[in-house]
């Protein structure tokens, strides 16, 4: 029996009540083709409903266009696990409007979890997100109020305490992408961005008594794949959906970019550098904090910018590193995060956690939008805006060097940056620093007990956390410390006894020569 099917096929074996697992990661390695011909099917059948959706990572580009948001109509989920959340926000409203049962869980322990449940075992039993809202003594990553069953339990072993994310028993879906697959499913993913959890997610699925359906670009003969280049092989795949070129985009930022996918080394000196702005300034302090030949990790969103930095800066022996695989060259970013132009090399998104989890970064650079008097950030839930903990939890719990990165406000915030200082022309209107915040994705706590140096870096301030005390060390050369800093925060921090200002190169146009 032939395995190609066509995607209304595949969407025909989708069955009410299955729980589906689909891979993607922001804007890469999804099977659009497949969710598309499911929502079709849905809309003119009411057929498969209630479904339970599974994804380590959402893939969306923030509208209702792409991505996982053509599952978002009532009736076709019944509850969804996901580890990132911000671009999907058509799923989002439905867990606000509670139609859906949902958690947000680290999307490093949801990539181990199809492992864990590949190799039938209880699941994965860690320290990650001890203290933060997946703790099951906090929210247990419970999105709403309908949602009830825990998919986290604290355990204690050896009198050390450790969290087990549950395995699912059965999973009757997996849909998964590549680039080619020959007629018996043998699939390779040579052109992709990365390699994500296709094969964990294949092996979980099949070992669980599902099917699996692999979306590629095209189908070629049995026996005409580099056995090497073969990502998933076809004693997995089920069936084959060969994808139009308009759904078989690398990213959603290009149809194709040999440079993120091995295929060419492109000069770098490509790479325009940032103009002068907040977020370069920012960028540029948290550069001052890397070290030589450091591994690190940077995270969606202003750490983004650290790698244009350290390529204008010159600054060499770097291997950056992000959570989709990637290791080496300079990460992409916005819908593109994930891709690398001039990967060193690409490996399983479960293997790049377990190195992660166990303390492999040297340094790791992520996003500030909200903290607390203690030194905790939220990055995960803003009121109805659910942005997901990602693989932020998974990164911040298990590196010794941990730098936040964000704009002191947000929303209107308006500055003139140059001559070597800052001044604030229109104070933004959301104070990021406060007393409360609605969920703790990072816990200052952990990082005080594991002995983390832990610093947050803004346009015009720097803070450490100091012996466990939040404490303000370096302002901007320009502002005033008390209407520009103090004032705009809901808390009063404690103020180092050696405060400094601001290295003046951060707020000057040309190159500051930080390369060591």
């Amino acid at each position: 029996m032939s395995k190609v099917i066509t995607p209304q096929q595949a969407a025909d074996l989708v069955k009410d009540g299955d729980r589906i697992v689909m891979s993607g990661f922001i804007g890469m390695c999804h099977p659009q083709e497949i969710t598309y011909a499911i929502e079709d099917r849905f809309l003119k059948t009411g057929h498969p409903k209630d479904l339970d959706l599974f994804f380590p990572t959402n893939v969306g580009d923030g509208t209702d266009r792409l991505g996982m948001n053509h599952l978002a109509h009532d009736g076709l989920l019944r509850s969804i696990v996901g580890g990132h959340w911000n671009l999907v926000p058509a799923l989002a409203k439905m867990v606000n409007e509670n139609k859906v049962q949902a958690w947000n869980l680290p999307i490093g322990t949801l990539a181990q979890l199809l492992r864990e449940i590949a190799g039938g075992r209880p699941g994965v039993i860690t320290k990650i997100g001890l203290h933060t809202f997946v703790d099951p003594s906090l929210q247990g990553g419970k999105m709403n109020e309908i949602t009830k069953e825990d998919l986290v339990e604290l355990m204690v072993i050896d009198g050390e305490e450790y969290l087990r994310y549950k395995p699912f028993k059965h999973i009757n879906v997996g849909v998964i992408r590549g680039t080619y697959a020959d007629t018996d499913g043998n699939m390779t993913m040579e052109k992709e961005a990365a390699f994500l959890e296709a094969l964990a997610m294949a092996e979980a699925v099949k070992n669980t008594g599902g099917i699996v359906i692999a979306q590629v670009e095209d189908i070629v003969d049995k026996g005409t794949l580099n056995p090497k280049d073969v990502k998933v092989p076809g004693i997995l795949v089920d069936y084959i959906v060969k994808g139009t070129p308009e759904n078989s985009w690398q990213t959603y930022l290009d149809p194709y970019k040999p440079e993120f996918s091995g295929q060419i080394k492109k000069p770098l000196d490509a790479l325009a550098p940032m103009p002068l702005n907040a977020r370069k300034v920012i960028s540029r302090r948290a550069a001052m904090e890397l070290s030589p030949n450091a591994i690190v990790n940077l995270g969606i969103g202003i750490p983004e910018g650290i790698a244009n930095v350290a390529n204008e800066e010159g600054i060499e022996g770097l291997k950056m590193t992000v959570e989709a695989g990637n290791i080496g060259g300079v990460p992409a970013s916005g819908v593109g995060f994930g891709a690398c132009t001039n990967p060193d090399c690409t490996i399983d998104s479960p293997a790049m956690f377990d190195f992660y989890d166990g303390g492999g970064l040297d340094q790791a650079f992520l996003g500030l939008a909200e903290c607390d008097s203690e030194g905790n950030i939220n990055v995960s839930r803003f009121g109805p805006r659910i942005a997901g903990c990602g693989g932020f939890i998974n990164i911040t719990q298990s590196t010794p060097v941990v730098v936040f990165c964000g704009t002191f406000t947000a929303k209107g915030l308006k500055e003139n940056i140059g001559e070597g200082k800052l001044e604030i022309v229109n104070e933004g209107q959301v104070k990021k620093f406060k007393q409360d915040i609605d969920q703790i994705t990072f816990s200052s706590e952990f990082a005080k007990e594991a002995g983390q140096k832990v610093l947050y870096v803004t346009e015009r301030a720097v803070f450490e956390l100091k012996d466990g005390v939040f404490t303000l060390t370096e302002i901007a050369p320009g502002v005033d410390l008390q209407k520009d800093i103090l004032d705009q925060m809901e808390f009063n921090p404690a103020i180092s006894k050696d405060l400094k200002l601001m290295d003046e190169r951060l707020f000057k146009a040309e190159p500051m020569g930080l390369k060591k």
